[in-house]
């Protein structure tokens, strides 16, 4: 589980998102947000937690998550058996936002425990130690994934997304996303802009030869690398190709662009 953060996590609104959270918080309003792999979700989440000064638990969901890794589960002691809450328990019981990152790779049967969290009735029922939590009033919930990732298999319900309101985050414009990767890395901001060129020309090759763009997170990569020595394209090659295509068409293409911005 996250505290509250007691150092301001970094964060670049893009836009009116701040103000529309804080509103959706007030309401107690579950929260879900949509956007691109390492385009800020979870930072995001993060500063608005830490602005509204509440604590956070966040859950890193997979294929093999059941709903007890959710709930909680009794835990067999010398002395017997001891109830042992899960994150999303947890959270509710002493009023933290709870954050479930990339729902849909969560199994469906495992999701269907959050209904009862994200309507008017706001509880929690735990079957299996026969106890029904009201959740605390400060309470919220708040779940992300990349729709670039929906299948038929790996979608939520309609009777999932209903329970919520929605954001839709993207990369930020060109200007911003160098100052966060500037900030965050510490690399002047002309060279952080040159990273960024890589990244948007990345970014146009996806539906031809890449699932998926350049994120800034990796663009942060790049620039740490730069930051502590490494020479350019070695840090652009090993930082923003590598990582997303095994393709070798794509990775020259890449590769010559890298060329081409820091030659």
């Amino acid at each position: 589980m996250n505290t509250n953060a007691s150092v301001q996590p970094y964060y670049a609104a893009h836009g009116n998102e701040v103000a529309l959270y804080e509103a959706a918080y007030s309401a107690r309003l579950p929260v879900m947000l949509k956007g691109p792999t390492g385009c800020g979700k979870s930072r995001f989440v993060e500063y608005m937690a830490w602005k509204l000064g509440k604590p956070l638990v966040t859950v890193a969901c997979n294929e093999d998550m059941t709903a007890s890794d959710l709930l909680g589960r009794y835990l067999l002691e010398a002395n017997g058996t001891r109830w042992l809450d899960g994150p999303l328990t947890t959270a509710a019981r002493i009023g933290a936002i709870c954050y479930l990152d990339e729902i849909v790779e969560a199994r469906q049967d495992t999701t269907v425990v959050i209904h009862p969290l994200t309507d008017h009735r706001r509880q929690l029922p735990l079957d299996k130690c026969g106890e029904l939590i009201h959740a605390h009033p400060d309470f919220q919930l708040v779940i992300s994934y990349n729709p670039g990732y929906q299948s038929v298999l790996k979608d939520l319900k309609q009777s999932t997304k209903q329970r919520f309101v929605a954001f839709d985050f993207d990369y930020p414009a060109p200007d911003l996303e160098a100052r966060i990767v500037s900030n965050e890395s510490g690399l002047p901001i002309g060279r952080a802009a040159q990273l960024v060129q890589i990244g948007v020309a990345a970014r146009r090759l996806k539906g031809h030869g890449l699932d998926e763009g350049i994120s800034t997170r990796l663009l942060v990569y790049a620039a740490t690398l730069m930051q502590r020595g490494v020479a350019a394209q070695d840090a652009c090659r090993m930082a923003l190709v590598r990582p997303i295509t095994d393709d070798a068409d794509i990775r020259a293409t890449l590769d010559n662009a890298i060329t081409a911005v820091f030659a």
